[in-house]
């Protein structure tokens, strides 16, 4: 399909899952708006070179995710926004008898808030384009749980519960609402935690991968990123059009158990 003429804001994106969804998404001839917090020549650079290498519009826009303000102004600096991609996250673990303050809230500000705020400032574009999709990336922790995470698991549940809502109140609107929730995704932030692993348990790498990091992830395969930007392009799709306030499970079977 082609979504040539579209724009794509995708937040938390010059790296991982929202990089893989950016890409795809540009892949597909949409325009395309990476965002993080830095403002680096790199990540300007990064935007440019996507956007040549698709033949696509890419720039890139710092904003703070915690920060509701940022979230706005960043849809407001994008202009147009057909396609909303929410990717922006953080995580940190420990019991909750123990769990930081300050974690908790920035977990819950960047994770939940900011998919709030973004979508708040984008649906009037939406509507007065006639056209929208707004896709948010979850997680297998949006409909199940770990301990240790209750930050985080909060947060990606609550996603899932604004992603129905959103979907109910533009359902007599062309503009859809989806959550993608996947399961282990193979990103840079993933590989560099293999070696440490494998030191800790003394394992080789293909144990440490089928045995501790996807233990609880029935196919022992990674999900890719590429998985996940072509899940997001089916959903800005015409066969997608009566998909909506729906998850999106890409977690090779986690969440069947």
């Amino acid at each position: 399909m082609s979504l040539a003429g579209k724009t794509a804001v995708v937040t938390g994106s010059n790296s991982g899952i929202g990089l893989g969804v950016a890409r795809e998404l540009a892949k597909a001839g949409a325009d395309i708006v990476l965002n993080s917090f830095t403002d680096r020549d790199e990540d300007h650079k990064l935007a440019a070179d996507l956007g040549a290498e698709f033949g696509v519009k890419g720039r890139y826009i710092k904003a703070d995710m915690s920060k509701g303000a940022e979230c706005r102004a960043l849809v407001e600096q994008a202009g147009q926004v057909d396609i909303l991609v929410n990717n922006a996250g953080i995580q940190h673990v420990a019991p909750i008898d123990q769990f930081p303050v300050e974690k908790w809230d920035a977990i819950i500000a960047i994770n939940l808030s900011s998919a709030f705020h973004t979508t708040a400032a984008a649906l009037p574009l939406m509507r007065k384009a006639g056209w929208g999709r707004i896709i948010n990336i979850a997680s297998a922790h949006g409909l199940t749980a770990s301990p240790f995470k209750s930050a985080y698991v909060a947060a990606k549940h609550g996603i899932v519960g604004f992603t129905k809502v959103t979907a109910l109140e533009t359902a007599e609107e062309p503009i859809t609402c989806n959550a993608i929730c996947p399961g282990y995704v193979l990103t840079p932030l993933v590989e560099a935690q293999i070696p440490d692993q494998m030191k800790t348990h003394n394992m080789s790498r293909e144990e440490v991968i089928k045995k501790v990091m996807l233990d609880r992830q029935p196919s022992k395969e990674f999900a890719t990123v590429e998985e996940m930007g072509g899940t997001a392009v089916f959903l800005c799709s015409a066969a997608a059009a009566q998909i909506t306030g729906t998850t999106i499970s890409v977690d090779g079977g986690w969440t069947a158990l």
